[in-house]
């Protein structure tokens, strides 16, 4: 769809929570000037991915009240609409957020003249330290994923935290006990009896559930959908291996 057919019913919150691709979302978030109003495709660019951006803007500074004011600043170019000229055909989505970050933070101490004197990881001499900085945001960005994904199960299951949901919220939190113990948990929560057989069932189905969300998730913020491209950036994330537990019986 071209931006120019693109009318004001398509900027609803129905319209946008459909959207299934991050650039697209980002297209929709620099509508502005053609008599557009695409704040809320921004809000929902900035509530998705804040977090994110506070983490690594404080792996990499560790000054955390200069790692704030960094990570507000890349918040407000996304409010503002900064990201206009970003095109998928460059990288992934994660690629963009991560060089948004990076840039702020060369701005920002070149601004303040602290460059000497700040503690910058990619600036330090250790040859490893790019790697481990890089590596810091792949673990940074697996967990914006699962968050994500955890938003997305939710709202899947209308907004409500259901036995199912609440049955692989009790899996993750408590891996180490048994069936029995977590279906006596998820029986006090729902004030209904729930036999450890009903709880294994109800695991098993959602956590189907989830990893199809979760595979759903990062495929959105990729450039192309290739199933190739797609298996590359599970692998990159370590979630592959997480994807296979998931779905065993």
């Amino acid at each position: 769809m071209a931006d120019e057919q693109i009318s004001d019913e398509y900027l609803s919150d129905e319209y946008i929570d459909a959207i299934r691709t991050r650039w697209s979302l980002v297209r929709l978030a620099h509508l502005n000037g053609q008599g557009f109003d695409a704040s809320q495709a921004r809000q929902r660019l900035v509530m998705r991915y804040a977090a994110a951006i506070r983490r690594y803007a404080g792996a990499i500074v560790r000054d955390q009240n200069h790692a704030d004011e960094i990570s507000q600043e890349v918040i407000v170019r996304l409010i503002r609409g900064d990201f206009s000229g970003a095109d998928p055909q460059r990288g992934r989505f994660r690629d963009l957020l991560k060089t948004a970050i990076r840039n702020r933070v060369r701005d920002y101490f070149a601004y303040e003249g602290r460059r000497r004197s700040a503690s910058l990881d990619f600036e330090m001499p250790d040859d490893d330290s790019e790697d481990r900085l890089e590596q810091r945001w792949l673990h940074i960005w697996q967990k914006a994923v699962f968050e994500q994904t955890w938003i997305r199960l939710l709202d899947d299951e209308g907004g409500k935290q259901t036995p199912g949901y609440l049955a692989l919220k009790l899996r993750s939190e408590y891996p180490d006990r048994s069936s029995e113990q977590l279906s006596e948990e998820l029986s006090r929560l729902t004030e209904i009896e729930v036999k450890a057989d009903r709880f294994r069932q109800l695991l098993h189905r959602t956590r189907k559930r989830f990893a199809a969300l979760l595979v759903d998730e990062v495929r959105s913020c990729l450039d192309e959908e290739s199933d190739e491209r797609l298996e590359e950036e599970l692998s990159a994330l370590e979630l592959l291996e997480f994807l296979r537990d998931q779905l065993q019986p």
